[in-house]
């Protein structure tokens, strides 16, 4: 079975369940474009998430689905929420989704984890999801230690079931990488914040369009939580924290709300905007739709000058 078959959507792309940015608007956009909008419940009470849902339901009659932090403390509250209002298709992430399993395949959810090495996709496989998606370390937001390149072949090899791209992948180049490789889908988050539907501050638009292949890095690796984000003040700061030692509570001080900062407030300088290596690709804010059939269409014309004989 192809993505586009397992999750009822024309095409085999996945948009990124980026924090305080995945909802509604977006969401909608990516889903009426063809693709699977996914909502960031990461922070969100139950009835945030419910309203959230609904908004969803209000802009579109295309599938979506809901992101899960499974280590969040009110994750109980946010299945529950999940399952009363019929969402059929879950990713998940920070955290083991074993204890979830049975209530969701009652309820005849589609899973699909993101993980970061081998080793975790064949946990997922055996809990019964049904695709996993191979996340590697050009992605924004969260990372692992492995590329996208590496890490992607590894997992299709090791599991089963389908196995979806994500990390640096922009464009219909990436796309066509990403098939070559094994994925069955492509998961994409970065290209979506330059959309005119993504719900963030225009100054972090600007960020996005200006960034260089070199402008993000990695922040939290002492602490073990790794975060790539594009390079500014605040994340200057907390580098050369980093650098001499200091504890992991004067880390977060440094970082809390640093996110609603740029998102909402336009504060990129002393807010964490978070991308993809692969925001150096995007120079042009569009729709969602032309965006996704841009992808598709180039990914199309780029298998036709393929010439490997």
């Amino acid at each position: 079975m192809t993505i586009p078959e397992l999750l009822g959507i024309k095409y085999p792309i996945i948009q990124g369940a980026m924090a305080q940015i995945a909802k509604a608007p977006l969401v909608a956009a990516v889903s009426n474009g063809g693709g699977l909008g996914i909502i960031a419940s990461g922070g969100m009470s139950g009835e945030e998430l419910r309203t959230e849902i609904r908004k969803t339901k209000a802009l579109t009659d295309k599938p979506f689905g809901v992101n899960l932090m499974l280590m969040m403390t009110n994750i109980g509250e946010l299945t529950e929420v999940l399952i009363e209002e019929q969402v059929k298709i879950i990713t998940t992430g920070a955290g083991t989704p074993k204890s979830f399993m049975p209530a969701w395949k009652d309820a005849g959810i589609i899973v699909m984890p993101v993980v970061p090495s081998v080793m975790i996709a064949r946990k997922m496989a055996k809990l019964g999801a049904d695709a996993v998606i191979a996340e590697g370390t050009e992605a924004g937001g969260h990372v692992g230690e492995t590329t996208t390149m590496a890490l992607l072949p590894q997992v299709v090899d090791a599991v089963e079931i389908p196995v979806i791209g994500a990390g640096g992948i922009g464009d219909g180049r990436g796309v066509v990488a990403a098939f070559a490789l094994g994925a069955s889908g492509v998961q994409v988050g970065t290209r979506f914040l330059a959309s005119e539907e993504v719900p963030v501050h225009p100054h972090f638009k600007e960020v996005v369009l200006k960034a260089q292949d070199r402008d993000t890095t990695v922040t939290g690796r002492s602490a073990g939580s790794p975060v790539r984000s594009i390079k500014n003040k605040m994340i200057k700061e907390y580098l050369r924290l980093e650098t001499v030692g200091v504890d992991r509570d004067e880390l977060e001080a440094l970082t809390l709300g640093s996110l609603r900062k740029a998102v909402l407030e336009g504060d990129t300088e002393n807010g964490s905007v978070m991308a993809g290596q692969i925001a150096g690709l995007v120079k042009e804010i569009k729709p969602c739709r032309e965006i996704i059939t841009e992808m598709m269409t180039e990914a199309q014309e780029t298998l036709k000058s393929l010439s490997l004989t």
